[in-house]
């Protein structure tokens, strides 16, 4: 296929009698041009067809404008929904995205793959990296931004909601709904949302002289969670109360206590999640669970990112924002 003669921006200005450096800063954002100057090449550049070449731009600023995605669980609702209002959220500021999906344990060869691309900065959503490579990064003044994940001592920023203070507030609801039995679906072992939600849930209950009851392990799976579901009200002493470590699994946990095992939700157990996503609020889950203020974590976490772009330094900055308890029809109400 022979190759599109492009249209330059050397071109431009001679159609528009400017400077070739007044066609860059009119397609710069915040660059100051003249409005007269600035119509005359807006002209110029649609009468020739002209583009303006972002790969060739970024040679000249050392910029790519581009921030890098990696990402893992999309089947969890949460994180669609992140990962479109981050991206919108960026392109305000007039930077793109490069989305990596990876699979749980294999953030770092991604991570590699992506910082190829000349990535101005990381964001890591659902996913960790190592210590070793968040000080490379940080090396190289490539500011990384953790999403809904904290690891202690890591060179790498994080924006979090406050996973323990949820846990807490799940314990204290489901004591004073007069519950007697209660167990906990873990999601990955090795996450700190998963950490903390648990830590968070087991503390509340110890502080009123009350022991986890059951735990099972769902993984942050729709399968993983029936199965632990199955698992713990076959038992011969089921719990009346469950907290899930996320509405993912939670409404997996719904399904199997009707429909499986024709059991009544709240009246014979409780089920609490944790995120709030949209799918929370059907007629069909009504769940009751602990909001995550993603909103807030989408500004916090560009407010980071920004931060770190502009003064050259990624020094690893952690926010924890406060959650929500929000009531629905899965749990039984404090009396």
């Amino acid at each position: 296929m022979k190759a599109r003669n492009r249209v330059t921006s050397a071109q431009v200005a001679r159609r528009a009698e400017v400077s070739q450096s007044a066609v860059s800063r009119s397609f710069t954002p915040g660059a100051s041009v003249a409005p007269g100057t600035r119509q005359r090449i807006m002209e110029a550049a649609r009468e020739l067809g002209y583009r303006p070449n972002a790969i060739a731009r970024s040679l000249i600023s050392g910029r790519s404008r581009m921030i890098g995605l990696v990402a893992a669980y999309l089947d969890n609702q949460f994180y669609p929904i992140v990962l479109e209002r981050l991206a919108r959220a960026l392109q305000d500021r007039d930077y793109h995205t490069l989305l990596f999906i990876s699979e749980p344990g294999d953030q770092d060869r991604e991570l590699e793959k992506l910082l190829a691309y000349q990535v101005d900065a990381v964001v890591m959503a659902s996913a960790t990296l190592s210590s070793a490579l968040a000080r490379e990064c940080l090396d190289a003044e490539i500011p990384v931004v953790l999403f809904n994940r904290d690891v202690p001592d890591s060179p790498a920023s994080s924006v979090t909601s406050d996973n323990m203070a949820g846990g807490r507030l799940v314990a204290d609801y489901l004591l004073d709904s007069g519950h007697q039995r209660f167990a906990y679906i873990a999601g990955a072992e090795n996450s700190s949302t998963n950490r903390d939600r648990e830590a968070g849930f087991v503390q509340g209950l110890q502080s009123r002289g009350v022991k986890l009851h059951q735990r099972e392990v769902g993984a942050y799976s729709h399968h993983g969670a029936a199965q632990a579901t199955l698992a713990m009200m076959r038992s011969d002493a089921p719990p009346d109360a469950i907290f899930v470590a996320n509405d993912h699994m939670a409404f997996a946990v719904l399904d199997t206590l009707r429909l499986t095992l024709g059991l009544r939700v709240p009246e014979d157990v409780s089920v609490i999640g944790f995120d709030d996503v949209p799918q929370a609020a059907w007629g069909a889950y009504s769940l009751t669970t602990v909001a995550q203020p993603t909103d807030l974590m989408i500004d916090a976490t560009v407010s980071v990112l920004f931060d770190q772009l502009e003064t050259g330094h990624a020094e690893p900055t952690r926010r924890c924002l406060p959650v929500e308890l929000i009531e629905r029809a899965t749990a039984r109400r404090p009396r």
